[in-house]
């Protein structure tokens, strides 16, 4: 089985920084590309920036030059860096990644959700 766990959400003022941390565990023989996604109230989950194996990077415009992904290949981690927080950036924060495991399957695998406010 394989888990993605995320953690360093939180509540942070207009302007601040978060960085959030996914760290994948269990059978895994392989991870490809790595992403984070996030869900506002009321909206759809749309993509925030996505990083391949070999560390090329994708970020949407609404958060190009404030946030920055990057990911450690030995720890099996994908990071978000959070500058210059805007309100609209407030949602739920997902982790996603493309896993080989041990036994061939291939899957995208869902961490469980870290909350993220940005409110004065």
């Amino acid at each position: 089985q394989v888990q993605l766990v995320e953690s360093g959400g939180g509540l942070v003022q207009p302007g601040g920084s978060l960085r959030l941390s996914c760290v994948a565990s269990g059978n895994i023989f392989r991870i490809n590309a790595m992403g984070w996604y996030r869900q506002a109230p009321g909206k759809q989950r749309e993509l925030v920036a996505t990083i391949t194996s070999g560390g090329s990077t994708n970020h949407v415009d609404s958060v190009k030059g404030r946030f920055t992904i990057s990911r450690d290949n030995a720890k099996s981690a994908v990071y978000l860096q959070m500058n210059s927080l805007k309100p609209e950036d407030t949602a739920v924060y997902y982790c996603n990644a493309d896993i080989r495991n041990i036994y061939g399957y291939t899957g995208q695998y869902w961490g469980q959700g870290t909350q993220v406010t940005v409110s004065s």
